[in-house]
């Protein structure tokens, strides 16, 4: 049995900054401070915190979505959710951001949530306020 993770996040920079810093290989290794390896085109696949995530990116728009296949390494094998980021500008020149991860395994849902926000969004926050 699968739960869909939703959650939203506003950030102090715009939309395409912080589409940068999830989608570029660069920025987000600097800011998470473990190795990802990003395509930068739809099919092509991506590795993120150290090879425990992997998958093949669905849909790329800079600036607005990020939807990829995406696996953690303790999925049961050969299982795939839908993890779909949407950037939406907000009013004071800031990111509203919105994570929709749909098919995670129920006993990995509590871990995943957590690690978005401890390993992601918190991140960036801190990144961002340097």
């Amino acid at each position: 049995m699968c739960k869909t993770i939703k959650q939203r996040v506003k950030f102090k920079a715009a939309p395409a900054i912080v589409y940068e810093l999830v989608a570029d290989s660069r920025k987000h290794t600097e800011v998470t401070g473990r190795k990802a390896t990003i395509s930068t085109k739809v099919g092509g696949t991506f590795s993120a915190s150290g090879d425990d995530v992997s998958g093949v990116n669905v849909d790329l728009v800079p600036a607005r979505r990020i939807v990829q296949a995406w696996r953690h390494r303790r999925f049961p094998e050969g299982v795939f959710s839908m993890a779909a980021v949407t950037l939406t500008p907000t009013p004071d020149g800031g990111t509203e951001l919105v994570l929709t991860h749909r098919g995670v395994p129920k006993d990995l849902i509590p871990e995943t949530e957590k690690n978005w926000r401890d390993q992601y969004w918190s991140k960036i926050k801190a990144y961002l306020d340097r």
